[in-house]
């Protein structure tokens, strides 16, 4: 238990940096969209992860079901984690951090969640991710085009 403090120490100071905080709010305001969607019946409470518990919700802590908050637990630290820096779509990236299932729920949360989060109040968050999402392809188109004038 000793030897855990000092990672759940890195994931608490990698929770204050702002950029990794805005991506975690987003991971559970995709994740709150999927439980409504999708866990009708299910009784919802507030969430009690580490960055509810550091603050990063603010006074918008998400309500979800106890399936969807151990997903969200769980994002949140590969999240806190992640080696890469400037972070790319995990959809995109060559080291995946993710247990293959749990990969799996993200994708069908991602794909769930996404087009509907325009309708919560992300309007401007879906447009910086298309804007985002198409640098990625224009550089990838480049770096081909570089590759094969050699």
């Amino acid at each position: 238990m000793a030897q855990d403090r000092p990672v759940e120490e890195r994931i608490e100071r990698r929770l204050r940096d702002p950029k990794v905080a805005r991506d975690v709010q987003t991971l559970a305001d995709f994740t709150r969209i999927w439980c409504v969607g999708r866990h009708k019946g299910s009784e919802r409470h507030p969430v009690s992860t580490t960055a509810a518990r550091l603050g990063v919700y603010g006074r918008r802590i998400p309500s979800l079901c106890s399936e969807c908050e151990a997903h969200l637990a769980y994002a949140e630290k590969r999240r806190a984690c992640c080696p890469k820096d400037p972070k790319p779509f995990c959809a995109r990236c060559d080291t995946h951090c993710y247990r293959p299932d749990e990969r799996e729920w993200q994708r069908q949360m991602m794909r769930y969640s996404g087009p509907r989060s325009v309708l919560c109040g992300h309007a401007i968050d879906a447009i910086r991710h298309a804007a985002a999402a198409r640098r990625h392809r224009a550089a990838r188109r480049a770096g081909r085009s570089r590759e094969e004038g050699r």
